[in-house]
């Protein structure tokens, strides 16, 4: 069993690989310190908020990410670049004039995830503008310091079109290089460990949001309990218990990039089926609470 038949969860696990690579991270490196904008590997599907945390997030999107309205905004503005960057890069601007771009990474016919970046001007913003934003933050009855929020503005890099075009461009010849990667990646990582292993793994992904059981695992890659305890101990290092938990957190840690996202509802989508077995896990692999970690992320998103 693969995950060909879903492609939202195939396109997360290649990400994983890829991010792992020397090229890649050689690559995000040098683009990060080259331009100063930050740059995001996406799966497909995930329509979050792609540089939230991010080192060179803009600190005007930064803010906007506090506040319910805009940040439904930009949400919407990701799913709409996505749906239109399938084959070829695509910008668009967001309510305040900045524009952000993905660039698809295709496999074959398939499409398998983005390169993302933006949160730029194309041109020098006026005092007009931001009023224009402004009053438009007022009517979505937004609470953000203005006078904060004007400063952040007014600070948003502006790189002229001629310019974002060749970073583009960078970017497409990029997305080329990991499609030809990512199968070599996926070969490299099966040939490393058990065939029963690599299958145990794809299966707890497309489940973890079960009440999922060793047993059930087991029975997936045709074999016994006991047999597969001691074959994935072996391999991974870790119990299925201990392993299944740290996919599972790591998944919150994901869905609270979400700011209106609540602790809880993430627990219950990543799987956990209390909310005292998920604290106590997410402090046991966390080595923090909870609502500890959210509070770390969001006073992140505001250090600018």
């Amino acid at each position: 069993m693969d995950a060909s038949d879903n492609p939202a969860k195939r396109s997360r696990l290649m990400i994983a690989q890829l991010k792992q690579s020397q090229i890649y991270r050689d690559y995000e490196q040098a683009f990060r310190e080259t331009t100063g904008l930050p740059l995001s590997l996406r799966p497909i599907e995930a329509f979050d908020l792609p540089h939230n945390g991010d080192p060179k997030e803009n600190p005007f999107c930064a803010l906007m990410a506090t506040t319910n309205h805009s940040c439904a905004s930009c949400l919407q503005l990701q799913k709409k670049v996505e749906e239109q960057a399938c084959l070829e890069p695509k910008t668009l601007k967001c309510f305040a004039g900045l524009c952000d771009s993905a660039v698809p990474i295709r496999v074959g016919e398939n499409l398998v995830a983005f390169l993302q970046t933006g949160q730029i001007f194309l041109h020098t913003p006026s005092k007009k503008e931001f009023n224009t934003v402004a009053r438009q933050l007022v009517k979505w009855g937004s609470e953000v310091d203005l006078k904060r929020l004007e400063e952040a503005y007014f600070q948003t890099r502006v790189v002229t079109k001629k310019q974002y075009e060749s970073i583009l461009r960078l970017l497409t010849i990029f997305a080329q290089h990991l499609a030809s990667l990512s199968n070599q990646l996926m070969v490299k990582e099966e040939s490393s460990e058990p065939p029963v292993i690599t299958k145990a793994r794809v299966f707890i992904s497309e489940h973890q949001d079960d009440d999922l059981t060793l047993a059930q695992v087991a029975q997936s890659v045709n074999t016994s309990a006991f047999y597969f305890c001691k074959m994935f101990k072996k391999a991974t290092g870790m119990t299925f218990t201990d392993y299944l938990a740290r996919v599972r957190v790591e998944k919150v840690k994901n869905l609270l990039l979400n700011p209106h996202k609540r602790v809880s509802e993430a627990a219950f989508e990543a799987g956990f089926q209390s909310l005292s077995q998920f604290n106590r896990v997410f402090r046991k692999i966390a080595g923090e609470s909870p609502s500890t970690f959210r509070e770390k992320l969001h006073a992140e998103v505001l250090v600018s």
